[in-house]
């Protein structure tokens, strides 16, 4: 099969390394010369080029360029393709992105990878990024079946596990468990350079180990990426940022009070609340 991949990142990158192994010809796309000539140096695509057109060949294509640039790019993307063609995208939000392309394209499924790195560009690309990775797809009532099977079949060869949800279900749960993280991981990192002691801070971030790091991985990541976060995923992340700011209260108004036993019986539930999202 002709797959085509609009965006040669992290993402586009690793797409490009599995599927070439399956024996898919890729078509590669990038706004950069030199990040398309690198994707095929690294064997990531077959071929590659800064012209949209390269992707009228493409029987399925990937758009997994930033989220500002999906609808632009879908936009431009349309002149060139068959009417055919089955598109998908691997954006982190979803509702605005479905609600923009699906009046445009018959053949059109949202899709999000939940897989990544703190690392960006074709260089981080990586091969099984996306084995035993939840993949979100989101059909609504007009997406055809057809597009629907075609894809699954994609993301199944690639050892992803395929969930299916309404784009704005998908939003409101990566709000908590991804869009959340990332601003709350920020917030630590500024509230540890707020410190006034410079003594004290150079201790804290030479004492810094595996707590600090699992915590403050996701702040310290792809700013960009989280800017978009906020911006396509702006109410259900303000939502998730209002409880979560509530509970901090509730922890500040417990310590205060030198309520150690509700204290911790509130990290008790906390203990074993985790197993239910991370095992």
């Amino acid at each position: 099969m002709n797959i085509g991949i609009l965006g040669l990142g992290l993402i586009g990158g690793s797409l490009g390394f599995d599927l070439r192994s399956q024996g898919h010809h890729i078509l590669g796309v990038s706004r950069r010369e030199s990040t398309c000539e690198k994707a095929v140096a690294l064997g990531s695509v077959d071929q590659a080029s800064v012209e949209l057109s390269l992707l009228a060949a493409a029987e399925v294509v990937f758009i997994c360029t930033p989220l500002a640039l999906i609808v632009p790019q879908f936009e431009q993307l349309i002149a060139h393709l068959p009417v055919t063609t089955v598109v998908t995208d691997v954006g982190s939000a979803k509702a605005e992105i479905v609600k923009a392309i699906s009046p445009l394209w018959n053949n059109f499924i949202g899709g999000h990878p939940m897989a990544g790195t703190t690392d960006s560009g074709i260089e981080a690309a990586q091969r099984h990024l996306f084995v035993d990775k939840p993949y979100v797809l989101t059909p609504v009532t007009t997406t055809p079946t057809t597009a629907i099977t075609v894809v699954e079949s994609i993301v199944r060869s690639l050892g992803a596990n395929i969930y299916h949800c309404q784009p704005e279900q998908h939003d409101y749960a990566v709000s908590w468990i991804s869009h959340l993280p990332v601003m709350v991981s920020s917030s630590l990192i500024a509230a540890c350079l707020s410190e006034t002691d410079p003594d004290v801070l150079q201790l804290a971030q030479k004492l810094a180990s595996s707590g600090f790091r699992d915590t403050s991985r996701v702040g310290g990541g792809n700013s960009e990426l989280g800017v978009m976060m906020a911006r396509y995923n702006r109410q259900a992340l303000l939502r998730s940022l209002q409880q979560y700011r509530h509970h901090l209260d509730e922890l500040t108004n417990l310590i205060e009070q030198k309520n150690w036993a509700v204290l911790e019986e509130r990290l008790k539930s906390t203990h074993e609340a985790r197993r239910d999202f991370v095992e």
